[in-house]
Order: structure tokens, then C-alpha cells, then sequence
């Protein structure tokens, strides 16, 4: 199935001043990862130092000194930054939401719309698509925007239309933790994989001597699957079996590589066909290290994912204790996890969930990179894997409970899991 390009109505120059939108942007937009990139290249290509701009150390070194509001206020300030200059750099195919939420511009995702609202659409000047996603046996209309039109307009404008219908925007969900530079590294695997298989949605991951066991990759998104940093670190330690060793050593690889080359990747549809085809195949447990706001499209798909057997894995993201819920952690159903340091304790940038189930390392630790060799990562995606890695091998959320080990205080769910497992030999 080709990847679907949607770039909207075209670009529309944006009429707000830096000042205006850095100030609405702090108030009202909380999600975004704190490890999200700058400038104009593309989302899921997660660049090393990124938390220079929270603390001058990327190992995150003296974020635990800073208050809960002096850490609160420097989150909130890299984060309108990262997202201030995302818009501007690609202002053709990324906008705002009514939440002021990045999403692809021009698009709006539908389901639940009968022939008539369908219909009704078209005559209001929206292009309409239809397609049934994989695995799921779920129905969605992509939307194209009328030219000039704005995103938060049209939104308006299909609920009043199709009033039976849940219309979203195709929100964009960021890496939640930061991995070694890579460039030009060729991709791993090739064939079909079976068996104990363990799901991950993220960007594509490259060949790795501690990548030696069966891994298969599909892209959703222009341009993939695509190796990326982030996809190849949080692979390691679900799978690593060499110098890099993961949770279950080994295991099988379904990769869907939901970013590739697309400066608006990451988006909501992309993993909701991502998930679609991880249940099709038969997929038990899926590692999702990506944060966004909740949307009823993903949210809808989680739920008809968990219908059919498949255990969600995601992280809680590094906006700070102080920031909304993340999603999809925070859907029910889902096991959200968050981070500890080599010490034992919550991360400071850990962001929260409406649930936290369990802790595992996310920083203090290494994870396999390009050039392969081993490097470090920190942040709350590298703990969902060693928990989702886990889960795989105890076949269910109980039989994960039997080895984790208590906490270090409140927020660590029902304990930490692979407090182990940090690869620093």
C-alpha cells in the first residue's frame, strides 16, 4: 500500500508574530516531546543534545536540582521553541489544531460518516477518501481541506456538517527520548518474520550486529521504512542479543516506520495503519515511544487493537511531572511506562499518564547506534521497550507484576521492570 502524501490546500502564510505564537503555544501546547527537533527537518529524526536546551547537559545532569516549577517553566520553554520552529520551518504541510496541537495541514480525518454526510462534505468543497484499514475492520475519510481554508475552520465546519460523526485532525506524535546520530545506514532485515513476534511503531531500524535476529519492516510514511536513531535504539533493547542486549533477547521484529522522510510523519493515521497491521499479523505486544495529544482516531484503534489481543506498550513521554497526560499512554488499556536513572529515581523530565503501570531504565544507560557500536540514550522511550520486551516474554500485564521490583516512592506503577538492564559493559 503506497504511504499516504498529504500535504493539504497548500501553504498558507501564517499570520501570527513570533511573540504571539510563542506565548499561546506555552499556554496551551503541553504535549510535544521534550526531545522533539528544531528547525525544518523531519519529526522523527531525533538529534543527540536536545537537552542542552533544558539544562546545558544532554546527559541530563542537574535536572533533578531544579524546582518542580523552575523544571516545569525551562520544559515548557524548549518545548514552544521546538514547536515554534517546526511550524516555521514547514509551514506547508504542518499547522495547528483548535488545541493548537501540530497536525498535517490540511487534513482531517472521519469516521462514522454515512453516505449522506459523505456527500454533504463534498458539496462544502472537501475532498473525501475512504479507506478500511488492515486488520482492524475500521472505516476512515480522509478529508482534504478547501483551499484558504484553516484547519481549526474546518474542523468546525465537518462537525456541524456530519454532527453523527467524530472528525479529528491527523495529529502528529513525537520520539520521547533522545539516541545517537545516524546517518546513511542501510536497513535492517528484509524478510518475513514468525513466531513470539514483538510490534514496534517508531522509525525504521538499521542493521546492527546486536540486530541478528529476524526483523521486518514496512513503511507509512513518504520515504519509508527509512533507518532512523531512535527506531534502531529502541529496537535494541526490546531484541538485542550482542552488545547491546534487550529484554527479550532475540525476538522476532515487526517494524512500521511511521515518519521515513516526511516532515509532517508521526501522524495519527500513520499508526493507527501502523497498529492495523500489527494486529493482522498477529502481533501480542506493541512498543509505541511516541507522544502526542489524544485523539479519537488512535484512541478508537488502540481499542479495536486490545480487542483482538494486541498489549500496547507506550511512554509517558519527558514533558515533566507538571505537563497534561500524554498519549497514548494514557488511553485505557494501554501499559504506560516511565524512566529511572541509574540511582533508582523517576527521571525529573518524566512526564506523566492518566495511569502509570511501570518504571524501567531511560537513562544511565546505552542502546545500539548506527555505526554499530553502542552509545548513550535517555529518556522514557527507552524504558517502554525493556518493559514491552518483557511483557513479551511473560505473556500478559500479571505475570510482568511477579518480577518487578518495588520503587523508590510514588509513581512508579507496580514496580520496576529489567532494573538491569542498561547495557553499560
Amino acid at each position: 500500500m503506497a504511504p499516504y502524501d498529504a500535504t493539504g490546500s497548500g501553504a498558507i502564510e501564517m499570520k501570527w508574530t513570533a511573540a504571539w505564537m510563542t506565548a499561546g503555544l506555552l499556554l496551551v501546547t503541553p504535549h510535544a516531546s521534550a526531545q522533539l527537533i528544531g528547525g525544518g527537518g523531519p519529526i522523527g529524526q531525533v538529534v543527540p543534545g536536545l537537552l542542552d536546551r533544558v539544562d546545558g547537559r544532554v546527559d541530563g545532569v542537574g535536572l533533578d536540582r531544579l524546582s518542580p516549577a523552575r523544571l516545569g517553566q525551562r520544559l515548557a520553554a524548549a518545548r514552544t521553541e521546538r514547536i515554534v520552529a517546526l511550524l516555521r520551518g514547514n509551514r506547508d504541510t504542518i499547522e495547528l489544531d483548535e488545541r493548537r496541537e501540530p497536525a498535517r495541514r490540511g487534513v482531517i480525518l472521519l469516521t462514522g460518516a454515512d453516505a449522506g454526510a459523505l456527500d454533504a462534505l463534498r458539496a462544502a468543497g472537501f475532498g473525501v477518501e475512504s479507506e478500511a484499514v488492515e486488520g482492524l475492520e475500521l472505516s476512515v475519510a480522509r478529508l482534504r481541506v478547501p483551499q484558504g481554508r484553516s484547519l481549526p475552520r474546518a474542523l468546525r465546519d465537518v462537525r456541524r456538517i456530519a454532527p453523527g460523526a467524530q472528525a479529528s485532525a491527523d495529529n502528529l506524535y513525537f520520539p520521547g527520548g533522545a539516541a545517537p546520530a545516524m546517518a546513511g545506514s542501510a536497513l535492517a532485515g528484509g524478510g518475513a518474520v514468525s513466531g513470539r513476534i514483538a510490534g514496534l511503531i517508531d522509525g525504521g531500524v538499521a542493521r546492527h550486529p546486536a540486530l541478528s535476529g529476524p526483523i521486518e519492516q514496512r513503511g507509512f510514511a513518504r520515504g519509508a521504512p527509512r533507518a532512523s536513531a531512535h527506531g534502531t535504539a529502541v529496537a535494541s533493547l526490546i531484541s538485542g542479543n550482542g552488545n547491546v542486549r534487550g529484554a527479550a533477547p532475540g525476538a522476532p521484529l515487526l517494524v512500521a516506520d511511521v515518519y521515513g522522510d516526511d516532515p509532517a510523519g508521526g501522524g495519527a493515521f500513520a499508526i493507527v495503519r501502523a497498529l492495523g497491521w500489527m494486529a493482522a499479523r498477529g502481533v501480542r505486544v506493541v512498543t509505541v515511544s511516541l507522544v502526542g495529544p489524544d485523539n479519537p482516531l488512535l484512541a478508537g484503534a488502540i481499542r479495536l487493537a486490545r480487542d483482538k489481543g494486541v498489549m500496547v506498550v507506550a511512554a509517558v513521554g519527558n514533558d515533566g511531572p507538571a505537563a497534561p497526560p500524554a498519549y497514548p499512554a494514557s488511553y485505557t488499556g494501554v501499559v504506560a511506562v516511565t524512566g529511572i536513572d541509574g540511582r533508582g529515581r523517576l527521571l525529573p523530565e518524566a512526564g506523566r499518564a492518566a495511569h502509570v503501570d511501570f518504571a524501567a531504565p531511560g537513562a544511565d544507560m546505552n542502546a545500539a547506534q548506527g555505526n554499530g557500536g553502542k552509545g548513550a540514550v535517555r529518556g522514557t522511550s527507552f524504558a517502554a521497550p525493556l518493559v514491552a520486551g518483557r511483557l513479551l516474554l511473560r505473556g500478559s500485564v500479571d505475570g510482568l507484576r511477579t518480577e518487578a521490583a518495588a520503587g523508590k516512592g510514588r509513581g512508579f506503577g507496580g514496580g520496576v521492570i529489567c532494573a538491569t538492564c542498561r547495557n553499560m559493559d
